[in-house]
C-alpha cells in the first residue's frame, strides 16, 4: 500500500525576519496506485509541501497531519520517513563531492533494508537502473551531482527510485531544465515507477508538457498555501490555455 493523506496542513518557513506562514490548510489525499500533478504560480507554496513532507528542518508543521499508510510522519526525523516509504525528489539535487554514486547508493539501500545489497546481484541492479535512464556504467564512480548536467541530475534521481524502491514519491519540478528527449526519459522513469503494485506518485510541476508523457488521475491547483481546485487531466489542459489567473484572488 502506498496511500499519503495530508489533512488540514499548515506550515510556517524560517525567514530573516521570522517565521511566515506558507501552508494555510492543504487536504490532499494520494491514494494507492495514484498519480497526482500539483501546478500552481510561483510561491504558492507547492515546494513547501514537498519538504515539509519530507522534514526540511527550516520548515515546520504547525497544525494538522501527514501520513503514509497510517504512519504519522511529521513526528519523524526524516530518515524514518524515508524507511517508511517516502523519496523526494528534488528540484536542485545537492552535489555531494568525494562520495561516489555506488557508495552512496550501496549505504542508502542498506539503511533502508537493514542489511547490505547482495554482493551478486547488486552491481547489476546498479548498472541496469541506470542505463534505463541512458546514463553511462562509469556514473556510478562519480562523485554524487558533482558535475553532472541538469539532466543527468535529474535521471540519477529516477535510477535512486529504481533502486531504493519507496513506496511513494513526491517530484519536485523534476521536469526543470530538461531537454525533450531528456524529459522522455525521465518520464518513463517515472510511469514505469507509477505501474509497480503498491506505489503512489506526487509530481509537482509549473508545465503541462510532463503531463503529456506521465498521465495524472488528478491535478491540484495550487493558489495562496491551498488547493484551489482539483480535476482530471483536462484542469492542466485549461491551465495551458487560460493560465493561473482564473484562480488568483
Amino acid at each position: 500500500m502506498a496511500t499519503l493523506v495530508i489533512k488540514d496542513l499548515h506550515v510556517d518557513v524560517d525567514t530573516e525576519t521570522g517565521p511566515k506562514e506558507i501552508l494555510k490548510g492543504v487536504d490532499l489525499t494520494v491514494g494507492d496506485g495514484e498519480v497526482h500533478a500539483i501546478m500552481g504560480p510561483n510561491g504558492s507554496g507547492k515546494s513547501t509541501l514537498a519538504y515539509s513532507i519530507a522534514g526540511h528542518p527550516k520548515y515546520h508543521i504547525t497544525q494538522g497531519s501527514v501520513t503514509l499508510d497510517g504512519v504519522e510522519l511529521s513526528a519523524l526525523p526524516v530518515d524514518e520517513r524515508a524507511k517508511a516509504g517516502l523519496f523526494l525528489g528534488m528540484q536542485y539535487p545537492v552535489e555531494v563531492p568525494g562520495v561516489s554514486m555506488a557508495n552512496f547508493l550501496r549505504t542508502a539501500k542498506t539503511a533502508l533494508d537493514g542489511k547490505a545489497p547482495k554482493v551478486r546481484t547488486w552491481p547489476k541492479q546498479v548498472k541496469e537502473a541506470l542505463a534505463a535512464m541512458d546514463l553511462d556504467g562509469d556514473f556510478a564512480e562519480r562523485s554524487v551531482n558533482e558535475g553532472f548536467s541538469g539532466g543527468e541530475k535529474k535521471r540519477g534521481e529516477i535510477a535512486q527510485i529504481e533502486l531504493l524502491d519507496p513506496s511513494t514519491i513526491i517530484l519536485d519540478e523534476i521536469d526543470s531544465g530538461l531537454d525533450i528527449d531528456a524529459l522522455k526519459v525521465v518520464s518513463k522513469g517515472v510511469e514505469a515507477f507509477s505501474n509497480k503494485p503498491g506505489k503512489s506518485v506526487l509530481l509537482i510541476t509549473h508545465y503541462t508538457r510532463i503531463l503529456r508523457y506521465v498521465h495524472p488521475d488528478k491535478v491540484h491547483v495550487f493558489v495562496d498555501g491551498h488547493v484551489a481546485v482539483t480535476g482530471g487531466s483536462e484542469l492542466a489542459d485549461n491551465l495551458e490555455e487560460k493560465g493561473y489567473e482564473q484562480y488568483v484572488g
